[in-house]
């Protein structure tokens, strides 16, 4: 199904060049999956902290876009420059499923009547990238499918962190913009465990 994780070849290509830049300074991806996990817990208290503080809402979509560069240059870093590690993979799954939930948590504070659509919003990330890993452990490549990925959920997120200093108003939707995504995020398992599932299917071998 159509994702915004379909453009990420577009995007990395016009990293591509500060990628190199990076290597040859000798950073590391985990030095970037770190710094990403570490900037999403922070701007996830600033979040809390500042819930009274509508313009505060709009560090999300300026921090959104910045953590998907970091995602992208770590994996780059890594493949391309021959830094791939264990821990690295480690370190990536488990530094989005942190930073997601350290992320949209906050909203149920920011807007405590959207509370429940914003923790089944973050629950539903963290499902959606275990699915994406399952399918990798059970000996498959790892899933991306949409339509609720980690570039859809960041631009969700962003727009209504947008929305909500440009019209006040909007703040009301947030119950059924996240309930609506939460939905989707439960499809986007299933897709992710059906294609992953189809794929180790097609290399059984009759007996």
């Amino acid at each position: 199904m159509p994702s915004v994780y379909d453009l990420k070849a577009r995007f990395q290509a016009l990293l591509r060049p500060l990628v190199g830049g990076l290597a040859r300074a000798g950073v590391r991806p985990n030095h970037i999956t770190v710094g990403a996990l570490v900037g999403s817990v922070a701007v996830g208290t600033l979040v809390i902290l500042g819930r009274q503080r509508p313009l505060v809402l709009l560090i999300l979509p300026a921090w959104l876009f910045l953590r998907m560069a970091l995602n992208a240059l770590d994996g780059m870093l890594a493949r391309e420059h021959a830094m791939a590690t264990r821990l690295g993979a480690v370190l990536n799954e488990m530094g989005d499923i942190v930073s997601d939930l350290s992320l949209y948590l906050p909203l149920a504070a920011v807007r405590p009547e959207a509370a429940w659509s914003a923790v089944a919003f973050a629950l539903g990330a963290v499902l959606t990238e275990t699915s994406g890993i399952l399918a990798q452990a059970l000996g498959a490549s790892r899933r991306y499918d949409g339509p609720m990925g980690k570039s859809d959920r960041a631009l969700v997120v962003g727009a209504l962190g947008v929305a909500a200093v440009v019209w006040p108003p909007s703040l009301g939707w947030w119950r059924w913009v996240l309930a609506a995504a939460a939905a989707l995020a439960v499809l986007t398992c299933l897709n992710r465990l059906r294609a992953g599932l189809g794929a180790l299917r097609s290399r059984e071998v009759p007996s």
